[in-house]
């Protein structure tokens, strides 16, 4: 039987994946892909105000509302698989054991590409972090020496979703995707967000001006692409191609 093709997000929060890729996630899973999503915390601390707004709120409590609304989200966005390591946020830290599993994690999906945060973001080290993370445990699955006899990684492609402020953080998105046939499954999705309502709208205007720029570049005034929604990424790695 063909194993179907695969994808990885490398997500610093519960609810990073669901802003900045959950078309993607959401469009790749309808093709057949198998997308699992990776939460390395639940961003209980630093993400999770309005629920510690609340009288006699504990980090448990949070940790369980926000790990539920992630599940809640995965669902409505039809994803296979999500894993979450409960490393803790602000800051978020992983120990040399916790690496490991993220690495044997990177083995067991083989994905054809993975996604995670922007290389610098001043207002956010964890999302950062994130992303060195997920640089680090790909390069450390490609190795042979590594747990010897596992299936070592190929080399995926790692794109970079959208940070919150672009333009402070050196993200220059090359990739744009129309997300527009799976926009309800994301809206869907990012109405699991209960804890972060104040972003619903925001995330819905980023991808109205990412589809303003996918009809753009995919040919503008003389015969563009019609798109409502889309998502950028930024790729980390040269891409071989047979033709461009």
């Amino acid at each position: 039987m063909t194993k179907n093709k695969s994808a990885l997000v490398i997500s610093a929060h519960a609810a990073d994946f669901v802003w900045r890729c959950g078309g993607a996630i959401a469009l790749h899973q309808e093709r057949g892909y198998d997308v699992t999503i990776a939460c390395l915390s639940y961003g209980e601390r630093g993400e999770s105000a309005k629920l510690w707004k609340q009288d006699g709120c504990t980090l448990d409590q949070v940790k369980t509302a926000r790990k539920a609304e992630a599940e809640g989200a995965a669902m409505a966005l039809g994803v296979h698989d999500i894993v979450f390591f409960d490393a803790g946020d602000y800051p978020l830290e992983l120990k040399r054991e916790q690496k490991f599993e993220v690495v044997d994690l990177i083995r067991k999906v083989q994905p054809d590409f993975m996604l995670s945060h922007s290389t610098y973001d001043p207002y956010n080290t964890d999302h950062m972090y994130a992303t060195s993370i997920a640089m680090e445990c790909r390069m450390i699955a490609q190795a042979w020496g590594h747990n010897p006899g596992d299936k070592v990684l190929g080399a995926p492609q790692l794109y970079l979703f959208e940070p919150h402020q672009t333009e402070q953080m050196g993200w220059k998105p090359d990739t744009f995707l129309d997300i527009t046939p799976v926009w309800d499954k994301k809206r869907a999705a990012i109405e699991c967000m209960q804890g972060q309502e104040h972003l619903w709208d925001y995330y819905t205007n980023v991808a109205r001006n990412r589809a303003n720029h996918f009809r753009r570049n995919s040919g503008g005034m003389a015969g563009g692409r019609k798109s409502e929604y889309a998502e950028g990424f930024q790729s980390v790695y040269p891409r071989t191609v047979d033709e461009l």
